[in-house]
């Protein structure tokens, strides 16, 4: 199945900043992210389809996936179901 994949500021040396990839069905967003090869220990915002999802949220064919890594600057209050 197709995927887009868009990286965003310092994920960037992973990839082209905007790119479509040919991954096996049944994926995952983490599968998607080993791919890549970003490391694990870094904290990532998940977007499929303008919704954040968890890490094991299974892709389907035509979904866009856009990752960020952590903003510095500010205080974030997250919802604790966002898991991040």
């Amino acid at each position: 199945m197709k995927v887009k994949v868009k990286l965003f500021a310092t994920l960037k040396q992973y990839g082209p900043e905007e790119q479509e990839l040919e991954i096996p069905d049944g994926s995952t967003v983490a599968d998607l992210v080993g791919l890549l090869k970003i490391p694990r220990e870094i904290p990532l915002l998940r977007i499929v389809n303008s919704v954040h999802v968890r890490p094991e949220h299974r892709l389907k064919d035509g979904d866009t996936v856009a990752l960020f890594p952590p903003i510095a600057g500010g205080t974030v209050h997250l919802s604790k179901d966002l898991d991040l």
